[in-house]
Formats: C-alpha cells, sequence, structure tokens
C-alpha cells in the first residue's frame, strides 16, 4: 500500500464534520483531533516551528534545500467534512482493479454506486478506487489534500537532495461552512504564493472561483383560526413559495453547470405565522453576481408591495469571491503549476471552480492561491469516491511544484 494511500484512509477516519451557527471556533471541538495529529506528524517528518494556534490552524516550515533564490511556497487543506452528510463512522473501502460496472456499497441498505447515474467510475476501469460503505460521506474534501500535502512533505524532508525554496504549510479547520480562513495570518504564514490541494479529479487546475454570498429570508405571516381566517390569515409557508417561485426556475444547481450561476435554496422552514429560508447565491461574473443579489431583494419588495405590509425581509451577506482577479497579475504560478504537471505525466485542465476553496478569501487577503486537484468525486455524500492514482499524483505534483519554483 502506497503512503499517500495509507495516510489517507487512516485521516478519513478520524470524525471531523463542523457546523453551522456554531458559536465556537472551530465549529467542532473533533476537528482538532485530526489537527493535533498532523502537527505531530510534522514533527516526525522533519518539519520546523510546528504551530497549532488558538484557533486550531496548524503550520510548519521546510526548510530550503537550495542556495539559490526561491520563491516560498504555501499549500493548504483543510480537516472539516461537510455538515451536509454523515461524517462519522466513516468506513473506507478499497475496490482495487475496478471492472467497470456498478459497485454494491452497502448490501444490507441496497446502496449502490452505480456507473449509468456516475459515468466517471468509467474513467477507471481497471483502476484501484476508495469508495465509502453507503452509510457515510468519504471525506476526500479534504483528507485527499491533506494526505498528498503530508506525503509531499515526507518525501521532500526525506531526499534533501532535491533542490527547493523554503515552504510554508498549513492545515485549517471550517472550510465547509464559510470560516475556514476568518482568523488566519497571512502576514505569519510568509508564503509568496501558495495553493491549496482542494479540488476535484485528477488533471484539474483552478484560478476562478464563483462570487458567493448567502441570504436569510424571513417572512412574517399572519395566523388565526382557519375556521374564521377568510380576509385575514397570511400564510407565511405559502408566501416563502410565492418568493421562490419569483426566482428563475433553470438557475439552480440542478439545471446548470460550467461558468452558469445559481440560486440554491438549502434549507426552509417555519409555519403559518413565521417562515425562513436559506439559500446560497453563485456566479463567476462580477456582475451577474450583483444582478443575483438584487433579483433577492427586488423578488421580497414585489411581495411587500402585493400584500402592503413589509413582509418579507432579504438579508444578504457576501462569503467570497472570484480568485482570478488577484491570479492573473501573477502568470509565473500558474506557469509553474502547468510544468509540474506535465513533468508527472499529467495534461493540465484550467478549468473554474463550481464553487470556492480557502483560496478565493486568501487571494483577496494577499496571498495568491489557486488550487490543486485532489481527485475525488461526488462529494459531500455516501457517493464519494477517490481513484488511488489521483492521490498518487497530486503528492507528485507538490514535489514537482516546490522543484521547478526553485529553477526559476
Amino acid at each position: 500500500m502506497s503512503e499517500v494511500l495509507e495516510r489517507f484512509l487512516r485521516y478519513v477516519k478520524i470524525d471531523t464534520e463542523s457546523a453551522r451557527d456554531s458559536e465556537t471556533y472551530p465549529s467542532t471541538a473533533k476537528q482538532l483531533d485530526l489537527l493535533r495529529l498532523l502537527a505531530e506528524e510534522l514533527r516526525q517528518i522533519g518539519l520546523r516551528d510546528v504551530i497549532m494556534d488558538q484557533y486550531g490552524y496548524v503550520t510548519a516550515t521546510l526548510e530550503a534545500t537550495s542556495s539559490a533564490p526561491a520563491p516560498v511556497i504555501g499549500f493548504l487543506a483543510h480537516v472539516d467534512t461537510s455538515p451536509d452528510f454523515n461524517g462519522k463512522d466513516v468506513r473506507p473501502r478499497l475496490v482495487e482493479n475496478y471492472d467497470g460496472g456498478d459497485i454494491l456499497l452497502n448490501a444490507e441498505e441496497n446502496i449502490v454506486l452505480s456507473q449509468q447515474r456516475f459515468p466517471d467510475l468509467l474513467k477507471y476501469r481497471g483502476e484501484s478506487l476508495v469508495t465509502t460503505d453507503g452509510t457515510s460521506l468519504l471525506g476526500a474534501d479534504d483528507k485527499a489534500g491533506i494526505a498528498e500535502i503530508m506525503t509531499a512533505l515526507a518525501h521532500l524532508a526525506a531526499h534533501p537532495e532535491i533542490p527547493h525554496g523554503k515552504i510554508r504549510v498549513a492545515f485549517t479547520p471550517d472550510e465547509e461552512v464559510g470560516a475556514g480562513v476568518d482568523h488566519f495570518d497571512v502576514a505569519a504564514f510568509g508564503a509568496d504564493f501558495a495553493f491549496t490541494v482542494d479540488g476535484g479529479e485528477i488533471g484539474e487546475l483552478e484560478i476562478e472561483t464563483f462570487n458567493a454570498a448567502g441570504a436569510k429570508v424571513t417572512v412574517r405571516g399572519r395566523n388565526v383560526h382557519p375556521g374564521t381566517a377568510k380576509g385575514v390569515m397570511l400564510n407565511a409557508l405559502l408566501i416563502a413559495m410565492e418568493y421562490n417561485a419569483l426566482l428563475p426556475v433553470f438557475d439552480r444547481p440542478e439545471y446548470t453547470e460550467k461558468y452558469e450561476g445559481f440560486f440554491h435554496l438549502t434549507q426552509m422552514s417555519g409555519g403559518v405565522d413565521a417562515a425562513r429560508m436559506d439559500y446560497i447565491i453563485r456566479d463567476h461574473d462580477e456582475r451577474n453576481f450583483e444582478k443575483r443579489k438584487a433579483l433577492m431583494q427586488s423578488a421580497a419588495e414585489f411581495l411587500n408591495r402585493k400584500y402592503g405590509e413589509e413582509l418579507v425581509e432579504v438579508a444578504l451577506k457576501d462569503q467570497y469571491y472570484n480568485m482570478k482577479k488577484m491570479i492573473d497579475p501573477h502568470p509565473r504560478i500558474l506557469e509553474v503549476a502547468r510544468a509540474a504537471y506535465q513533468a508527472v505525466g499529467i495534461e493540465p485542465r484550467v478549468i473554474p471552480v463550481r464553487g470556492g476553496t480557502d483560496g478565493s478569501r486568501l487571494s483577496y487577503m494577499g496571498l495568491p492561491t489557486p488550487n490543486i486537484f485532489a481527485g475525488g468525486h461526488n462529494m459531500h455524500g455516501r457517493y464519494e469516491f477517490v481513484p488511488v492514482r489521483a492521490l498518487e499524483k497530486a503528492s507528485q505534483v507538490i514535489v514537482k511544484i516546490c522543484e521547478l519554483a526553485a529553477a526559476g
């Protein structure tokens, strides 16, 4: 078993699910279990300045082996898994020499990873895959990235003959709930540029993310006995449904791809007297992003005019922005990454992230941070899987980036 696979299988068994609307940082204390382990393993492989700060951030340094001037490169990955699906009691399965058919994840519950429903599986015929047992997510997002970084650092530490500049590493909590770098000290990290290792399938190289906002829509109704409700009752749930119907039907995640943005209703709750809906808003284009936010406000204003009362209120909060604007002025970063991919036999595919990474916010904090593939598919659910080859190749890419950046 390769080192990167062994690390990955160990890390995914540690429950690190984050939590929304938590008042603590990290949002769940259990994330610290993996962070403490990583700090200890960084010390064991020989890194210096290993620190776990009050927020749980783990940072460390691998000193340069090259005397030539070289940029300080950072690598980051997050330890938390998404609260959208169960992240406890993860039992990864290794499927060797995948035959191209369906994979039975759980016989008892008849949970099947179907190649018809998930055709990307067919790209990996004959390869080894890591899947779930159907009862949890896998956690490749982003424990694959963690395993790949740790394996690359261990290799570099064991082979000082490989020339490279100073390397910084950081493992962060709470990325999945939008708070991954809320307290991150970019100046103290001290990198000239960095990479998150938090992407999708093998070969992806990402310098663009969504612009992102969250919206909380609250609806005030008027509840009376239904037998005497005529002309009096205002059903907050029905008004909430009206509000949602005012948004474009095909601007939803299930109908969009590539550079198409969306509105995504993530939660709805309430009753006749009051209701609440939570949305996320996403678009790569800055102008379209602003239009989407304006439309959400306009829909509320329309309903308030219709009912003659201020019944609907929208609270918008920007979450992160498209990092392309911050990375484009630094073309050397992309040049080094492309060359590293090609050097290990991978053709880079520069595509937009249909999501965000910690790198989105770090780039606007003064640290240009594009994203390297980590290899996972179908993240945040029971059908998640990762090819072993992707784990191995991502680790090789990290090593090669360090080497090529030092070569000038």
